[in-house]
């Protein structure tokens, strides 16, 4: 049995968490591959909204098993009080979840490194969400990390210790103030209730449950423009995000991957600084991000808002190996008349249909295609059968355009408002 993947293919948000949480009944296993708690994966469904951040989207469903895998990085703060919200509505916790040994963890001298380089940037700033992920994965890739695994050895306080030392020294270079104490304390005494969890070599349970014929999805954070390769760098996130990404973060041979999941949003949002080229700075905008409810889920800071991008899109595609497209907020674009469709850049006098390599550039203006709207409330509809033509017609369009089946759209945040389509193109 191979692993199917699902991620996301603008700049994250585009509805990941829910999507995971419909798709679930489906399968044995679900995988958080990379990231941390700069993820927030919003579900719906009974009236009440959960979001979650290092936990995987299929926590709520019994007999399933939630797996966080090497590719992750956890702040056990953040990861406890996301079990103590958790576990007034989810009976035994501790049987559906599992945690990777090869997780690293993030220090609270880590959440300190990452605001004072974030101050120190000043207007040149990334946009970072401050939780300590990237100085996290600096110090996995620089051989210094800590990692869940360490916590059952008997000199994790040294080496604790020995870490947070080198983190102060750096720290010393920054006009910045801090008190580490509480934050410590705190720290380590979610560590301790961290030890409570089973702890696992993921990369074995994942292939064992592969070869045993268990269905295993791998759930992406973030979103592919995000990606530290392959994003709009240096304004994006610092791990993988893209379909290779499940492969080194959860041991998975290339070979063994299967359908590859990508949604997107009907329109494209994003959280912090960094380019945005089809984004709308007017009128059309705010209307865009109010019938959206476009505020970070991590964050709560608002998102930028402007028209799809078919050039992003079909990179994002392209580099993933996308098999199915899942597009979700087509009901948000009810609000309006007409939509608009980037089909090209103007970049430097030239017109394109890809993504440059200088995409940071301010000489890139989007080429719009006009579509009618559908104008229409889609949140009460049951069956695709029952969708305006119009909107059939932007999906169709879409498909064209990204050649890529849509075969599920999104029409509100409940999972009950969800609508299967059978695409000509699958």
């Amino acid at each position: 049995m191979k692993v199917d993947v699902l991620l996301g293919l603008q700049w994250g948000d585009e509805g990941k968490g829910k999507v995971v949480d419909v798709l679930t009944p489906k399968y044995d296993v679900i995988a958080r591959f990379q990231g941390g708690p700069n993820a927030g994966h919003t579900l719906e469904f009974d009236g009440i909204k959960h979001v979650l951040h290092t936990i995987p989207s299929g926590i709520f469903h019994s007999n399933k098993l939630n797996v966080v895998g090497n590719g992750v990085v956890i702040d056990p703060i953040i990861f406890m009080k996301e079990i103590d919200a958790l576990v007034k509505m989810v009976d035994n916790i501790n049987d559906r979840l599992v945690i990777s040994r090869k997780a690293h963890l993030i220090l609270p001298s880590h959440r300190l490194l990452d605001a004072a380089s974030e101050q120190a940037k000043g207007k040149q700033k990334i946009g970072s969400t401050l939780k300590g992920i990237g100085p996290t994965y600096m110090d996995k890739t620089g051989r210094n990390g800590l990692r869940v695994g360490d916590i059952e050895t008997p000199d994790f306080k040294t080496k604790y210790d020995n870490l947070k030392r080198k983190h102060e020294q750096i720290l010393a270079q920054f006009d910045f103030e801090y008190d580490l104490t509480e934050m410590e304390t705190e720290w380590l005494a979610c560590i301790e209730r961290l030890k409570q969890f089973s702890l696992i070599d993921s990369e074995h349970l994942i292939n064992n449950e592969r070869k045993a014929g268990k269905k295993i999805l791998a759930e992406g954070a973030q979103g592919t423009l995000l990606d530290i390769d392959f994003g709009s760098y240096p304004f994006v996130t610092s791990s993988n995000t893209i379909t290779a990404g499940a492969c080194t973060g959860l041991g998975v041979a290339p070979n063994q991957i299967g359908e590859v999941y990508g949604i997107f949003k009907a329109y494209c949002t994003r959280v912090g600084s960094g380019p945005f080229p089809s984004e709308l700075h007017d009128e059309v905008g705010d209307r865009m991000r109010k019938a959206g409810n476009e505020f970070g889920a991590t964050t709560g800071r608002p998102r930028r808002c402007g028209w799809i991008d078919i050039p992003a899109l079909k990179y994002a595609i392209m580099i993933n190996g996308v098999t199915q497209l899942i597009m979700t907020k087509a009901d948000v674009l009810s609000e309006f008349g007409n939509i608009k469709v980037c089909t090209k850049y103007i970049h430097r006098g030239e017109e394109i249909d890809y993504l440059p390599f200088d995409v940071l550039s301010d000489d890139m203006k989007p080429v719009y295609e006009e579509l009618p709207g559908w104008k229409e409330d889609l949140t009460n509809l049951s069956s695709i059968d029952q969708i305006p033509s119009s909107l059939n017609n932007y999906i169709e369009y879409l498909e064209k355009q990204l050649e890529t089946p849509i075969t599920i759209v999104s029409i509100g945040p409940d999972r009950k408002q969800t609508l299967m389509r059978k695409s000509e193109l699958a």
